[in-house]
């Protein structure tokens, strides 16, 4: 058999050299080029059994150029590669009709596992996608390898209807890139629809899910439309899924496998048309050991397995998070964006992160609203994270006069449990309503041990600002300020 020729083109003369040198030793004949120009004309000549390019090129981008390939030689494998490595860069490609997108630095082995799995695989001809809307918004930051290997994942999932799990630790993005996953795929125009099973009570979950009607239990004085009814066409996210009671998992497996559904207390079934993303910090499969999360439910959900990496895997994305957080502070506010030195850069490396994502989030926003300065040095930075609480409610070192946070809470905790029938069971739903009449006293209690500040308060009960702001309008909580 006649060996197989490789088409290179990439300006970069040590990357032309590397690839051909490597591809060369296992058998192909390979062409480079350091243009777009030349590419295309070996292309429209009908040479190449496949195609490796980069986008930046003197003469034109090449993902420009997919389209035009595709149209003419839609049977050919196209690898892109760049060092442009956002999740932009990763769809586009995907989109216009790329076998591979791999980011640089690359290494070695993969391209040529890659090269032989698409010289190998017969390619089915399809129509192009609709195109991604050009926008520097990136929903998610980061040019880590960790973060690459989510880009191209991502880029192979947007416009499928598969069922996708998406794992992490808490703070690590997972709406983020659930959100991104359906504004970048083909039910972008329909809604997205998010429900955290966490922050719902256990017995009105179904509820919440697939909607009521009238009378079908006390208190259901109207019909009530269902997150599925809500999101017909779209996606519908359910974020930490492993907090779903057994009988809600039950009835939602049901969904996916007959894709119908009935409200509670209806009778009709009702066809369903949802993409469903689920996302969870914990571990099913030991949920399902442990007799609380369905076998054949997990299987269902996890089609595609997305694992998101916390932010110590990832550290050389922080310079990129502060800068982004800093300016996003700045444009909702109205302000200058402050810039940031290479040593507190260097000194944000060095931490730990446990609350990842968010927590970084939370700190460049107070690094914005409480210093003055211009340019956040060391010395702030240093003074912010030594004042941090290692953990979301680590919080001994803040006191209430004798008593710290912790005491505070768990004392209001006991005080709940004296009061609901000491000497009985626990009435049902239990879970749901200490949450529900603990939720005002506790981000009371952060408020008052952050002396009025909101900003540090969510980031000490790990809530996003603006979701703090809305609690405490909702709940009507007096902040006073100072102290």
């Amino acid at each position: 058999m006649a060996a197989k020729n490789i088409l290179i083109a990439d300006d970069d003369r040590a990357i032309r050299t590397v690839l051909s040198q490597a591809l060369g030793r296992e058998g192909y004949n390979v062409q480079v080029t350091g243009n777009a120009s030349t590419l295309w004309r070996w292309i429209a000549n009908g040479e190449g059994d496949l195609v490796i390019t980069d986008v930046v090129m003197p003469d034109e981008n090449g993902l420009d150029m997919l389209p035009r390939i595709k149209k003419i030689r839609p049977d050919l494998p196209i690898i892109v590669m760049s060092a442009q490595n956002t999740l932009l860069t990763a769809v586009k490609a995907t989109e216009r009709g790329a076998y591979e997108y791999l980011p640089k630095p690359f290494d070695l082995n993969e391209v040529k596992a890659v090269v032989q799995k698409g010289l190998a695989r017969k390619l089915k001809v399809e129509a192009p996608g609709p195109e991604t809307q050009e926008t520097d918004d990136l929903p998610l930051i980061g040019r880590s390898v960790a973060m690459q290997e989510v880009y191209r994942t991502m880029a192979r999932l947007m416009n499928t209807d598969l069922t996708v799990t998406i794992t992490g630790e808490s703070g690590t993005g997972k709406e983020l890139v659930a959100r991104a996953l359906h504004d970048f795929g083909k039910r972008r125009n329909a809604p997205f629809v998010a429900l955290n099973m966490a922050a719902i009570p256990r017995e009105l979950i179904e509820s919440e899910l697939f909607g009521h009607e009238k009378g079908a239990f006390t208190g259901a004085d109207s019909r009530n439309i269902g997150r599925f009814e809500q999101a017909q066409g779209g996606t519908l996210f359910l974020d930490e899924i492993g907090d779903m009671p057994k009988d809600a998992q039950t009835r939602l497996l049901r969904v996916l496998q007959e894709g119908e559904y009935t409200t509670v207390g209806g009778h009709r079934p009702i066809k369903t048309d949802v993409r469903i993303i689920a996302a969870t910090h914990r571990d099913l499969k030991q949920l399902i050991n442990q007799g609380l999360f369905r076998e054949d439910l997990y299987y269902r959900l996890n089609v595609v397995p997305l694992r998101i990496p916390p932010l110590r895997e990832r550290k050389e994305d922080i310079p990129d998070l502060v800068r982004h957080f800093l300016n996003s502070y700045a444009q909702e506010n109205n302000q200058p964006p402050k810039l940031i030195d290479n040593d507190a850069l260097n000194y944000l490396k060095q931490h730990n992160w446990p609350g990842n994502v968010r927590e970084l989030e939370n700190l460049a926003h107070r690094l914005a609203a409480l210093y003055v300065e211009d340019v956040i040095n060391l010395e702030i930075v240093r003074t912010e994270l030594t004042t941090m609480p290692d953990s979301k409610l680590d919080m001994a070192s803040e006191s209430f006069g004798d008593e710290t946070l912790q005491e505070a809470i768990f004392r209001h905790l006991k005080k709940y449990f004296d009061a609901h029938a000491p000497h009985e069971l626990p009435p049902a739903g239990l879970y749901g309503r200490v949450l529900k009449e603990m939720e005002k006293p506790l981000i009371e209690l952060s408020l008052a041990a952050t002396r009025g500040n909101q900003i540090k308060a969510a980031d000490l009960l790990g809530l996003n600002r603006n979701t703090l702001r809305k609690k405490i309008k909702e709940l009507e909580i007096e902040v006073v300020r100072g102290g």
